[in-house]
């Protein structure tokens, strides 16, 4: 196990940072405008339904903003703007309304990644088609070389392929790192593993009698990456990572997959599938064969790997796992970081706080 990644001051301040949709102050407020309206009912009969009314409303929209200033899923109105568009036209159609940035969702600098995306199907796999989205490294369109790619799957249930560009904030760590010079130019990959029911907790497992999901993401979703792009066609070129349950489809494809992947940059990882067990209907075989605490004592690796663990320090489960992996992975041969990041948990505020970490170790593990 080697010691901890470092990550320039400004970069990790930026991506620790809250945003504007974050702010305590806003559940705060809702909740001070219940407890008036509360009052309000209580005191005056003849508006006591609609001060209830409007109290409940307050009480609910507090919750739900604690919740978010808690977890880190929505940062600024771009953020809101690209959940309300899962909901459709209406939801759409709000978005507008509360989209500060004009569905951009990557920096406007001239040295920030651009966004490129596309559609990708695999139906001998059960996958209907998703969006796949690319952030290409300042300079790709007038360049003719050819870079390193690093995958990143979201977290599950109710995931998506966009979470690593908002929750994430992707663009924003990549610009701030590029600016410094940190890491070496990479195309970023966030990739679609809902399988068109972001409501399952698919893990990116290949499900009996489902969508299979892991040999969807090493071969298909890698094949048409490097047939769309300039990639260094290369497992030392490759890095394959996500978050929760991301984190665990990156852990156990990566490690099925060596001649794939060479790198593998986890956060918040566990190494046990949840309920998604069930899917495979008691053959132990197969729940053994994709339960990587089972089979990663005493694995014969093929081919070397880096592996990049992180976890938030209150959560004492997560820091736990993560040195579990890292002990095991280590005492088989394998190049592993642990890095703990202070004050965080099991949320997405997590996640984006330890991205420029990883970000940086397959930076390093490219060019070493």
């Amino acid at each position: 196990m080697t010691t901890d990644v470092v990550v320039p001051a400004d970069v990790a301040r930026y991506c620790r940072a809250a945003g504007p949709l974050e702010s305590p102050l806003i559940w705060l407020g809702l909740a001070t405008a219940a407890l008036v309206l509360a009052g309000i009912a209580v005191r005056w009969r003849r508006a006591r339904r609609r001060a209830v009314i409007a109290a409940v409303c307050c009480a609910v929209a507090a919750g739900l903003t604690g919740l978010n200033t808690y977890v880190g899923y929505i940062r600024t109105g771009h953020d809101l703007a690209v959940l309300l568009d899962r909901g459709g036209a209406p939801g759409r159609a709000l978005g507008r309304l509360v989209d500060e940035s004009g569905d951009r969702a990557v920096p406007a600098d001239v040295g920030a990644p651009s966004l490129d995306s596309f559609d990708l199907a695999d139906p001998a796999d059960g996958v209907p088609a998703g969006r796949t989205y690319v952030l290409l490294p300042p300079g790709y369109a007038n360049s003719g070389r050819a870079y390193p790619v690093v995958y990143l799957v979201h977290g599950y249930p109710f995931g998506s392929a966009q979470d690593w560009l908002t929750a994430g904030d992707a663009p924003g760590a990549l610009d701030r790192l590029y600016r410094d010079r940190a890491i070496p130019p990479m195309i970023v990959v966030s990739v679609d593993l809902t399988a068109g029911r972001p409501e399952r907790d698919w893990e990116g497992l290949d499900v009996t009698g489902g969508p299979r999901l892991e040999t969807f993401l090493s071969g298909p979703v890698v094949s048409a990456v490097d047939a769309r792009y300039r990639t260094i066609r290369d497992r030392n070129a490759r890095a394959l990572g996500g978050m929760s349950g991301g984190a665990f489809a990156a852990l156990n494809t990566g490690l099925h997959h060596l001649g794939e992947f060479g790198v593998l940059l986890l956060t918040l990882p566990y190494d046990t599938p949840g309920d998604v067990r069930a899917e495979f209907h008691g053959d132990r075989a197969a729940i053994e064969r994709n339960t990587p605490r089972d089979y990663l004592r005493g694995m014969v690796f093929p081919a070397p790997v880096a592996v990049f663990l992180a976890a938030g320090s209150h959560d004492g489960g997560d820091v736990a796992r993560a040195r579990e992996l890292a002990g095991e992975l280590a005492a088989d041969g394998q190049r592993t970081v642990v890095h703990v990041e202070p004050g965080l948990t099991h949320t997405w505020r997590t996640a984006r706080a330890t991205l420029p970490y990883m970000l940086v170790f397959a930076g390093d593990a490219f060019t070493g």
